[in-house]
């Protein structure tokens, strides 16, 4: 690409540094809105005017009277409308301040100068604030509508696909495979229930974290609050509007609220991804293993030199783009909640990396539901692996030998078994030389691998 009379290339799919942007801007639009530049700037604004209602609001705030019905109407909509435009005139404003949430105050003095009853309040504009006053609410704001309405629906979306196709294979007799070696038999639908059962107790913990906020000055004490308006009760006007944003309130800390519960938000994503991940390095080896066959689209290719390739690559980019969530996820929790004595800035500049971070999450959960909507059953492959494995059932016939008193059972089955091959003529010559009661060894000369999956079946359906 030729570069720009700037001798830049122009911004597109092709020149991002974030695949986030480029590759994959198509799956992370969703969050552009909420946890972009523009989103930042957005949610400022949102939380600036609602201070300023706030504070008119407060009888105790003298010289601030309350708003008319007119001035609140267009509050509201200088905070709702506000658009790529108006982003653009901050950061314009940004420029000659050199100071982010500054440019937004100067912004909203701009927006209401024209007014003659906001402008009379413009010196409450930004009252008694300091930027991370602003800050902190903007960002668990933004997390909060970033998984409550993107992330939260797209996993859910994932959580209930499983549970319908763990209730459509209830009954689907598979092989396990523990230690990667043949073991007693389950169904494909009963592990998929298993995955269901641990994403949904994973993803109903991240989303009931609360996010919680602050709005007490400098360093925490209401210092200039109290000096302007000794008679106004701050720590309880700040609950109400802190609570009254839908967050909870938070009473003691520094210059900036401490992040713990971004840290908790950002854990319990790790363990919400990882319930995903696990999933997805298990749907591959099913996969290649002949249990699933993949939907071809005749459009696409699987390799550039082996025409026959249908590749699980949507587990593969998703287990790629998690662990990449996790990584970062885990940086966040780790680094957010530590800051030098009453504030530095090194949060700042990690909090702008939330986008991207929950972009991989968004991206891996797209791959998921894209890869789970093509996988089909292979039922022929399920059978003949359960028919060569008839070394499972060693377990069945040495618990049913113990419960009926014969020594030494466990040993007898290891004899047979242990590192052989053994087919259901061999087994049932076994069986019908034990001292068993004869209708017992008819039942377990009936039991077959396939038939060998205890209550798999009903544990699928009941997930």
């Amino acid at each position: 690409m030729s570069p720009s009379a700037t001798g830049l290339p122009p911004l597109s799919e092709l020149t991002a540094l974030s695949p986030s942007d480029g590759r994959y801007a198509r799956h992370t639009a969703a969050l552009r809105a909420t946890l972009s530049e523009y989103g930042l700037v957005r949610y400022r604004v949102q939380v600036e005017v609602a201070w300023l209602k706030a504070l008119a609001a407060e009888p105790g705030v003298t010289g601030l009277a309350p708003f008319s019905p007119a001035a609140l109407a267009r509050l509201d909509a200088i905070a709702n409308e506000f658009d790529l435009a108006a982003a653009e005139r901050v950061k314009a404003i940004e420029a000659s301040t050199n100071h982010d949430v500054k440019a937004v105050e100067y912004y909203l003095r701009e927006a209401v100068a024209d007014e003659a009853e906001l402008a009379a309040a413009i010196p409450f504009i930004h009252f008694a604030c300091t930027s991370e006053d602003i800050n902190n609410l903007a960002w668990s704001l933004m997390l909060r509508d970033a998984r409550d309405l993107v992330l939260a629906p797209e996993l859910r979306a994932i959580q209930h696909s499983l549970a319908a196709r763990a209730r459509d294979f209830a009954d689907q007799p598979m092989l396990a495979r523990t230690h990667g070696q043949t073991a007693t038999p389950t169904t494909m639908g009963k592990e998929l229930a298993n995955v269901v059962a641990r994403l949904a107790r994973q993803l109903d913990g991240w989303v009931a974290v609360p996010l919680r906020g602050k709005i007490n000055g400098a360093v925490g004490n209401y210092n200039a609050h109290v000096v302007a308006y000794p008679a106004v009760d701050w720590p309880a006007l700040a609950a109400r509007f802190v609570e009254n944003l839908g967050l909870e309130f938070n009473p003691y800390t520094t210059q900036i609220e401490p992040h713990d519960c971004i840290a908790e938000y950002a854990h319990a994503l790790v363990r919400l991804d990882t319930v995903l991940l696990d999933f997805a390095r298990d749907v591959w080896t099913y996969i290649s293993l002949g249990y699933f066959r993949q939907k071809k689209l005749d459009n696409e290719v699987g390799s550039s030199t082996m025409p026959h390739k249908v590749n699980p690559i949507d587990f593969e980019n998703a287990e790629g783009n998690l662990g990449i969530a996790n990584a970062l996820l885990e940086h966040l929790a780790l680094k957010l909640p530590v800051s030098r004595l009453q504030r530095d800035l090194t949060d700042s500049t990690v909090l702008r990396n939330l986008g991207q971070t929950l972009g991989h999450v968004l991206i891996a959960a797209r791959s998921l539901a894209k890869g789970i909507g093509k996988l089909e059953l292979n039922a022929a492959a399920l059978a003949a692996d359960l028919e060569r494995a008839w070394e499972v059932l060693a377990e069945p016939v040495q618990t049913v030998m113990r419960a009926h008193g014969i020594a030494d059972s466990y040993e007898q089955l290891k004899a047979l078994t242990r590192g052989r091959a053994i087919d259901r003529a061999g087994l049932h010559a076994f069986i019908d030389g034990l001292d068993l009661p004869a209708d017992t060894r008819a039942d377990l000369k009936a039991l077959t691998p396939a038939t060998y999956v205890g209550l798999a079946a009903r544990l699928a359906r009941d997930v």
